[in-house]
């Protein structure tokens, strides 16, 4: 099986080249593949990845994405295309039930794994050769690097040979965000590689793509950066300012004293979320420390994933599903709906921006560490901030709003109480 009659150049930009060659040189175990829109960054992995399987027979992949719902209209696709473009579909074979490709004459396999269920990854079996590759795809999109670093300590062990991970993503727009943290920290073997769309062949993108491209960046060179060149574009509309990203030990976790359950109902496209956190009234002090959160989780799964404690918790919900909390209740669960009215978002939000510090642990709260990070203030087409809150990427922020009802409740009281003795 070879690829001799292929021109890589018609296929790999030209900003790939000397990466493609120290990768057949296995000259890195840790490649980070950052860049903005049309980089063809996915599509330089996914020819990587295939050319390292037509070259060791004994090799075999790994390739996730942060859920399950994600892998078919994207890396499951572009294996497909990668294929193709190496005149290899002859020998490959697509599954999607469970997700995967198989090499019909070595038994070579490429698995396809979502992110969201750990297990999955841990049981992970190969029934010839080693795991060579494990590419992540969005990486922002994942946990953090704990979360990354327990997948590949279970996907890579008792093999000898040399293996690499490849991570794909467009940077966020905050430095505060752990991939952009993550990504500057040095290490033996790794490499950071940054493509542009301008790198790329024109006829590979086709003149609208361009059209668009440079369209944005006459009206809106902010947003240009960051979408088309990969840029932390530091904009300073970060709506927290008091995010602690750590891990919380069992130790810490077992002093907490002052412990919050909050719920966020969500299915079909938008995700659950129950969190569990810990509020220091007297220093003023969360802690986000437990989550379950996911796409396509219904009531009684939700209940099912609950430990004892957690069920028998008080947990506040969001009151725009009485249904839901009903049959929660039917369970077992000890669950009451957020007390809302008009401002209460607002309220809640700058409520928490106004707390000395928002620990959370990334492993154990990915959701919410991704959201509380990255959630930010938006510009309108005339370049002025949207004073209001974007009700967008925020299942986590909700879940925790509702957690501390009752605390924020207070704050607005005593806040009524004062105004109301100085005559405000």
């Amino acid at each position: 099986m070879t690829s001799n009659s292929i021109k890589l150049s018609d296929i790999i930009a030209p900003s790939f080249y000397e990466l493609h060659k120290a990768i057949k040189k296995d000259t890195y175990f840790e490649i980070w593949c950052k860049g903005g829109r049309g980089s063809t960054k996915s599509s330089f992995v996914s020819i990587e990845i295939m050319l390292g399987l037509i070259r060791d027979t004994n090799a075999n992949a790994v390739i996730a994405r942060r859920y399950d719902n994600e892998l078919r209209d994207s890396v499951f696709t572009q294996m497909e295309w990668a294929c193709n473009m190496l005149s290899v579909s002859d020998h490959w074979r697509f599954y999607t039930a469970p997700m995967r490709a198989v090499n019909q004459q070595t038994g070579q396999r490429i698995l396809f794994k979502g992110a969201d269920k750990p297990e999955k990854l841990k049981s992970i079996k190969i029934p010839h050769g080693y795991i060579k590759y494990f590419w992540a795809e969005e990486l922002h999109q994942f946990g953090g690097m704990s979360e990354i670093r327990s997948i590949i300590q279970s996907i890579f062990r008792g093999s000898t040979k040399k293996q690499v991970s490849i991570y794909s993503y467009n940077p966020p727009k905050s430095a505060r965000s752990w991939v952009n943290e993550e990504s500057k920290k040095e290490k033996d073997g790794k490499c950071i590689h940054h493509s542009v769309y301008t790198d790329v062949p024109v006829d590979w993108l086709g003149e609208r793509f361009i059209a668009e491209a440079e369209h944005l960046k006459s009206t809106n060179e902010s947003a240009y950066k960051h979408e088309y060149l990969g840029e932390e574009i530091g904009t300073g509309l970060e709506v927290f300012n008091n995010i602690e990203i750590r891990n919380i030990n069992q130790d810490e976790i077992n002093s907490f004293e002052q412990i919050r359950q909050g719920l966020d109902f969500g299915y079909a496209v938008d995700p659950v979320c129950f969190v569990r956190c810990n509020y220091n009234r007297k220093k003023r002090e969360l802690y986000i420390f437990s989550e379950i959160s996911g796409i396509g989780i219904g009531n009684r799964a939700l209940y099912d994933k609950l430990n004892d404690i957690e069920r028998k918790h008080n947990t506040i919900a969001d009151s725009a599903e009485p249904k839901s909390i009903d049959e929660l209740r039917s369970y077992g669960m000890s669950v009451i709906g957020a007390v809302k009215g008009a401002g209460s978002v607002e309220n809640g939000i700058k409520w928490l921006c106004e707390l000395e510090k928002i620990v959370i642990d990334p492993v154990k709260s990915p959701l919410c560490a991704r959201e509380f990070v990255n959630y930010s203030l938006e510009m309108n087409r005339q370049g002025d901030i949207i004073s209001r809150y974007p009700d967008k990427d925020n299942h986590g922020i909700d879940a925790i709003r509702y957690a501390v009802n009752n605390d924020i409740i207070d704050v607005s009281i005593d806040r009524q109480n004062i105004a109301g003795r100085l005559g405000l």
